[in-house]
């Protein structure tokens, strides 16, 4: 038994013990979980109790964005040992699956993600996982720089899908954790500028903070108008949708340079509509994310190199104990903030 933050049904959390998985393999390593992020996803399983063809049916641990220190190795593992500074990706696939064969293991059918049911999460004090997917951190990047690289990685993903040449101009609908992250990585890709639009004008201060990230308004500002003025009447080198709203998506299709690239990060909850004729009219490329495959190694060298720096998206720490309080907290979606995370150790 472990004590864990649990999601019970729907609207109800609780703070106990659990029957967790234990067993050591040797493949695998022991990790004393020292801090976790709160996802939307967490928020959304919490409120919703279900995302798509995923129903939370019996209790389950929430969390999937960790950091900790290996406690234990099995026999088989080489590359880490007890004592090493470490996160996790979340994602499992199986080995012998096609896709994970192709190098594409994110869109395996078959992959288990933590805190995505039936999987129980990583909100508890101590998790087994596999060691080829733990991976360790420099000693100057932190357990909440830790545990930011899985958001971090699915920027990443974005990033590369992008294909970004040195010296493109950006744009990125939604200013939520998400969007700022890809804002992130199409800079540390090679992008010279980065226009990111929202409705919100705390969310966009926040993003503005960092060095070439530009602010748009809506409504107060038309993107494509704005980067029309930016760049000789072109157009966006790359656009990365990450709200998943219907407007936001006629805003990419809008605001495209002719030949360049939409990048469909954001996942919305229903159907939407897509200017397809807009979209052949200027012979763009369209290019979707889900999750991330082989990012994580690039992310932590890129946050240990000092290029991207993530400390200013962390708004609040919570104890392990007022675990509730911080997912009540994410819930309210309070403007200026960008991630929740709990702290275990």
């Amino acid at each position: 038994m472990a004590i864990a933050l649990v999601l019970e049904e729907k609207r109800r959390l609780a703070l106990r013990d659990i029957e967790l998985p234990d067993r050591l393999g040797p493949g695998d390593v022991r990790i004393e979980v020292d801090t976790v992020g709160v996802c939307g996803s967490d928020v959304h399983y919490y409120t919703h109790g279900k995302i798509g063809p995923f129903v939370v049916r019996e209790p389950m641990v929430l969390g999937h964005e960790a950091a900790g220190v290996v406690s234990e190795v099995g026999a088989d593992v080489r590359h880490l040992k007890v004592g090493d500074r470490v996160c996790m990706e979340p994602g499992i696939p199986n080995p012998a699956s096609k896709a994970a064969k192709l190098g594409v293991y994110n869109v395996d059918p078959d992959v288990l993600f933590w805190a995505t049911p039936p999987v129980h999460g990583c909100l508890t004090p101590a998790v087994v996982h596999p060691a080829a997917f733990t991976y360790p951190i420099p000693g100057h990047v932190s357990f909440a720089e830790g545990a930011m690289v899985e958001p971090f990685a699915i920027g990443m993903q974005a990033a590369a899908r992008a294909r970004i040449k040195p010296g493109d101009v950006a744009f990125v609908t939604g200013a939520g954790p998400i969007g700022i992250l890809t804002a992130l990585a199409a800079l540390a890709g090679g992008c010279a500028k980065v226009y990111i639009a929202d409705l919100v004008e705390d969310k966009l201060a926040v993003a503005a903070s960092y060095d070439n990230i530009e602010p748009v308004l809506i409504p107060r500002d038309d993107p494509a108008r704005v980067l029309r003025d930016a760049t000789e009447g072109w157009g966006a080198d790359v656009v990365f949708e990450c709200a998943g709203a219907a407007a936001s998506i006629q805003t990419a299709l809008d605001v495209v340079a002719p030949a360049g690239c939409v990048v469909w990060v954001g996942m919305p909850v229903e159907p939407v509509p897509v200017d397809l004729v807009l979209a052949q009219s200027k012979e763009i490329r369209m290019e979707t994310v889900f999750r991330y495959a082989n990012m994580y190694d690039r992310a932590i060298a890129l946050l240990g190199s000092g290029k991207v720096n993530l400390k200013p998206l962390i708004s609040e720490t919570f104890a392990f104990e007022d675990s509730i309080a911080a997912f009540d907290r994410a819930v309210e979606a309070r403007p200026t903030d960008v991630k929740i995370q709990v702290k275990l150790r």
